[in-house]
C-alpha cells in the first residue's frame, strides 16, 4: 500500500508525455511480473470513461489561449491546440491513477488490505480512537457487499417469478424497487444479527490485544520492493 501510494504520488506531478510514460512503463512492468491479464486490469477503466470525456471536454471549452484548431458551433467556443494536449494528458492521467487503484485491489485481499490499515492507524489507539472497531467495520462492509448483490439478484428473480415488472418509465421503476427494497432491508438486518451471535460467542468484544492466525511480517522481497519504489520516485524527480 505504501508503495502504491508512492507511485500515485509520483504520477500527480507527471505534467508532460515523457513523464506518464515513464509511469506507465513501471504499471506494465508491475502487470507482467503479477500475471494479471491486461484485460483484466483494463476492465477497471470503463466506469470511468465518463470522468475521461469530462476532463477532455473541459480542457478543450475552457483553455482558450494557444492555436485554435477548431470552433464549436451554436456555443462560440474555441478549441485551442493546447487545449487538446492538455485534455489528453490530464485523462491520461487519471486513468492511470485508476490502473494504479486497480493493481492493489487485483493483487491484495480485502482481508489483507483492512490488516494493512489496522498496522497503519495503530498509533492513533493511543490517542483514544477506536481503530480497530473502524478497520472491522470496513471489513465486514467489504465481505458482504458480494453477499447483499448476490441476495438482491435473488429477491429480484423471486419477484419477477410472481409477476413483478421493473420495466416502464422512472416512476414505474421507483415503485418497482419498493418490493425489491423491503425484503433485501429485512435480510440485512437478519444477518446482521446472525453476525452479532456469532461474533459475541466467540468473545469478540473490544477488540483489545488481539491477535491474528495469519502474522504479517517484512521479508527481503518487502524491503527489495520498497527501496525500488524510493529510487523510482528520486530518478522521477530528478530527470
Amino acid at each position: 500500500m505504501v508503495t502504491i501510494f508512492i507511485s500515485i504520488v509520483v504520477l500527480a506531478f507527471a505534467h508532460n508525455y515523457i513523464e506518464l510514460g515513464f509511469s506507465f512503463f513501471l504499471l506494465c512492468g508491475i502487470i507482467f511480473i503479477s500475471k494479471i491479464p491486461p484485460q483484466l486490469v483494463l476492465r477497471n477503466l470503463k466506469p470511468f470513461i465518463w470522468l475521461f470525456l469530462i476532463t477532455l471536454i473541459f480542457h478543450l471549452t475552457l483553455t482558450s489561449k494557444g492555436e485554435i484548431i477548431g470552433r464549436i458551433p451554436y456555443l462560440g467556443l474555441e478549441i485551442s491546440k493546447e487545449g487538446l494536449a492538455g485534455g489528453i494528458l490530464y485523462s491520461v492521467r487519471l486513468a492511470e491513477f485508476v490502473l494504479w487503484a486497480a493493481i492493489l485491489t487485483l493483487t491484495t485481499s480485502p482481508m489483507e488490505i483492512t490488516d494493512a490499515l489496522d498496522r497503519f492507524f495503530a498509533p492513533l489507539k493511543k490517542l483514544g480512537v477506536p481503530t480497530h472497531e473502524f478497520v472491522l467495520m470496513m471489513t465486514l462492509a467489504l465481505r458482504f457487499i458480494p453477499t447483499l448483490i448476490s441476495e438482491a439478484d435473488k429477491i429480484k428473480k423471486a419477484q419477477l417469478s410472481r409477476g413483478a415488472s421493473f420495466e416502464g418509465n422512472i416512476i414505474q421503476r421507483v415503485k418497482s424497487i419498493i418490493p425489491l427494497i423491503i425484503p433485501l432491508f429485512i435480510s440485512v438486518f437478519r444477518r446482521a444479527d446472525e453476525l452479532a451471535l456469532a461474533m459475541d460467542s466467540r468473545c469478540y468484544t473490544g477488540g483489545k490485544n488481539r491477535t491474528s492466525f495469519k502474522q504479517l511480517q517484512f521479508h527481503l522481497n518487502d524491503y527489495l520492493v520498497f527501496a525500488g519504489t524510493c529510487f523510482y520516485a528520486v530518478l522521477f524527480f530528478l530527470i
